[in-house]
């Protein structure tokens, strides 16, 4: 599945984006399946942005998003549902966890949504010993530190099937050593699935071994 952005502006920063130099914005790019892709992007140029329009939450930009050749506003409600439910993959900056659950249960959302779930669920206890965070599966997620509630949304994310796995600074709270484990886990899931990652972030890193650098 590939994804192609055409001439693709957010609104909102039409004018900032015209007078500068970006890889992606106001380009013609394609993201090809299984790649491992980081965006580099520094604070206000939009990277957040981007991941809501590759998730077709936010509508507001001129150009296009295609998946598979066909932009966003072509696919029915029922379709989108199942590219999000079986297709794609994310973890939003802001995390998006339900403060009323627990976080196993906030995981478990992303494990159960098909009738035959990808991952058992013995996994959500193998991930979260990966990512040291076991003590805290049965505790609500509004307690969590925010390190925690970052380990928990990986997790999640990595429940579900997927061909593109999309992440917004997801090691922002992570010390190097948490960020390690949790990036060796996002890769080895990748890797088995030949999936595609794109990673958005403020800065370098070599937790990766990138086959594509874009600069927002």
């Amino acid at each position: 599945m590939e994804i192609a952005l055409n001439q693709l502006v957010p609104i909102p920063l039409r004018d900032k984006i015209l007078q500068q130099q970006s890889d992606v914005w106001n380009s013609n790019i394609t993201f090809r399946p299984g790649r491992f892709i980081k965006i580099k992007a520094p604070s206000g140029t939009g990277k957040t942005t981007l991941i809501h329009y590759l998730y077709n939450i936010r509508y507001d930009y001129t150009g296009s998003v295609s998946f598979n050749g066909k932009p966003w506003p072509q696919y029915s409600s029922e379709e989108l549902a199942e590219l999000r439910q079986q297709k794609i993959s994310v973890v939003f900056q802001d995390l998006r966890l339900f403060d009323q659950l627990t976080a196993r249960e906030n995981i478990e959302l992303k494990r159960v949504m098909l009738p035959k779930p990808y991952h058992p669920a013995e996994k959500i206890q193998e991930m979260a010993e990966q990512l040291r965070v076991t003590h805290v599966l049965q505790q609500s997620a509004r307690t969590l530190s925010y390190g925690e509630r970052q380990r928990i949304a990986i997790i999640r994310a990595l429940m579900q099937p997927f061909e593109w796995l999309m992440m917004d600074e997801p090691f922002s709270h992570l010390d190097d050593a948490n960020a390690s484990r949790a990036a060796e886990l996002i890769a080895a899931e990748c890797t088995a699935r030949n999936a595609g990652f794109i990673l958005t972030d403020l800065d370098d890193d070599q937790r990766f071994n990138y086959h594509d650098h874009y600069h927002l």
